[in-house]
């Protein structure tokens, strides 16, 4: 589903990403770690085609993410998502409908499907101004699932969220995976990596320091925390390609 191959960024001197390869399969769920100032959101960004690679190629689904075809069916939150003061979550779900193409009846039964799935019923016609930061989470994960996108790309999709609110993400990316949906994570909470996840790649200073999965990396007696510790203070570089296990 997503494909880097030898990929760098460079901003003027200083090197955000340094020559990275990775794969990811298509229903596989996958976390990108790192600590702050790791190039963690620089590689989010090149996969949205909002930023361009200094070099090196990225595809989703075969297609090059410069290409708008790629993004057709990739719902993104990101994490400081922004909702309009003046329009309610109805008005904003019911504008992305528009934007993606949903219109008529289908547009007002996904959208309302989609405010049950996030606990939003019943607030949906209050102004956003109105909202906690938890809820404007909830309108932001409607929104990134509206047209049944089959690749999500989530930035700390648990932000601003009680433990309530976590839960009920964590069941609907369980739910999501079910029906073969990829997700690619960047998350600085550990415990829900390890709950959601099969996979991971720890990144710092622009570069993969290890990529497996979570079973193969965590040992006996450790958590992921451990394990991320471990692998930011003693950085160990590993091959240049990865490829997720199927």
């Amino acid at each position: 589903m997503i494909a880097l191959n030898s990929v760098t960024k460079k901003f003027g001197t200083f090197t955000a990403v340094d020559n990275i390869t990775y794969r990811i399969e298509k229903g596989e769920y996958f976390a990108l770690l790192g600590p702050n100032g790791a190039g963690k959101t620089t590689v989010v960004r090149m996969l949205l085609d909002f930023i361009k690679p200094t070099s090196g190629s990225i595809t989703i689904d075969g297609i090059p993410v410069s290409n708008p075809e790629a993004r057709k069916r990739v719902g993104y939150l990101a994490e400081h998502h922004m909702i309009p003061s003046h329009l309610s979550g109805l008005a904003y779900l019911r504008r992305h409908a528009s934007l993606i193409g949903l219109a008529g009846k289908d547009a007002l039964m996904e959208v309302d499907r989609l405010l049950e799935v996030v606990s939003m019923q019943g607030r949906e016609k209050e102004k956003s101004s109105a909202y906690s930061k938890g809820m404007k989470q909830r309108i932001g994960l409607a929104a990134t699932l509206l047209g049944q996108p089959k690749l999500l790309i989530l930035d700390e999709p648990v932000t601003g969220l009680d433990p309530i609110g976590i839960r009920d993400v964590r069941k609907i990316l369980e739910s999501l995976r079910d029906n073969g949906v990829t997700v690619f994570l960047n998350s600085h909470l550990l415990s829900e990596v390890e709950k959601t996840c099969r996979t991971l790649a720890i990144m710092n200073n622009g570069k993969i320091l290890v990529k497996d999965s979570i079973r193969s990396i965590i040992e006996d007696d450790e958590t992921l925390e451990d394990v991320f510790i471990k692998y930011i203070q003693k950085p160990r570089l590993s091959g240049s390609t990865f490829k997720v296990p199927g």
